[in-house]
């Protein structure tokens, strides 16, 4: 029996994807309605999956990024709301900065346990009902991430929107301006992973059988598949990976190579990106 395909599941995979109305059908169809196989269908078939387009299919609110005094530990919180208008108020920014300066202070080990920190004698998590009462909205903190390291750099961007940290390796001479470089990179590209070795072995095995699948549709003899397949790797790492991406800045160089030219050494250790929404 064939599963019925509504038209909202279309629109739903139209949205994260960028590909024509009749392709996502097809997909749909072919997939029996299972949205990861649907998407790589489409891949399979060179249709375009721009995957930043699902950072704008997201809830309202803002993403604060901050930093421990002695710069060793950084913080990214996601507070949401239901509208841009909302996002936009002080005291609504002002709300989700003290969260913040609540997760540095405190360093909770994770969502829940800075949930139960109190703030101004009362709980987060009550405090982010009376907010809900107070604006007549749904207030929630959907994620929080932390990172510790030499020196973590903070970065936030679009209006809130968006929260990086980049930790590196060792305290240096413009080591702040070269991680904020890094943050940038991290914001525009969105990086997978730090390293080749630091991507998940699902993920390569999803790539390499997409690059199969295609090097096979232009007709390349069998023998040849698993050789450029191989370079379609090596091309995804390098545009996926962090380290491996081509700095934005300057083209002539990797991140790798921008950090080296910094200092001696220097490298990204770990690295958070919270998109709102996302």
């Amino acid at each position: 029996m064939s599963v019925q395909i509504s038209a909202s599941d279309v629109n739903k995979l139209r949205q994260q994807t960028g590909a024509g109305m009749m392709d996502c059908k097809k997909a749909l169809v072919e997939a029996n309605g299972d949205f990861e196989a649907a998407i790589d269908y489409l891949r399979k078939k060179g249709a375009k999956v721009a995957a930043s387009r699902q950072d704008r299919e997201s809830n309202e609110g803002v993403v604060i990024a901050k930093t421990t005094a002695d710069g060793k530990r950084g913080v990214v919180v996601e507070v949401n709301c239901e509208t841009d208008f909302v996002a936009k108020n002080a005291d609504f920014i002002a709300f989700a900065n003290s969260i913040a300066d609540k997760a540095i202070e405190n360093n909770p080990s994770s969502l829940e346990d800075l949930l139960a920190l109190e703030l101004n004698g009362n709980k987060i998590a009550d405090l982010i009902i009376d907010q809900t009462g107070k604006i007549g909205e749904k207030i929630g903190v959907s994620k929080f991430e932390t990172i510790e390291a030499e020196q973590v750099v903070p970065y936030i961007h679009g209006n809130y929107r968006l929260g990086v940290l980049v930790g590196l390796s060792a305290v240096v001479n413009g080591g702040e301006d070269a991680g904020k470089d890094v943050a940038m990179q991290i914001a525009a590209m969105n990086p997978v992973a730090l390293d080749k070795g630091d991507v998940d072995s699902k993920t390569i095995e999803r790539e390499l059988e997409i690059a199969k699948e295609q090097i096979r549709a232009e007709g390349k003899p069998e023998e040849m598949v698993e050789k450029i397949a191989a370079g379609k790797l090596n091309k995804f790492y390098k545009e996926n990976t962090l380290l491996n991406q081509e700095f934005v800045k300057d083209s002539s160089k990797d991140i790798k190579a921008f950090l080296n030219s910094v200092s001696n050494g220097l490298t990204v250790t770990a690295f958070k990106r919270v998109a709102l929404g996302a």
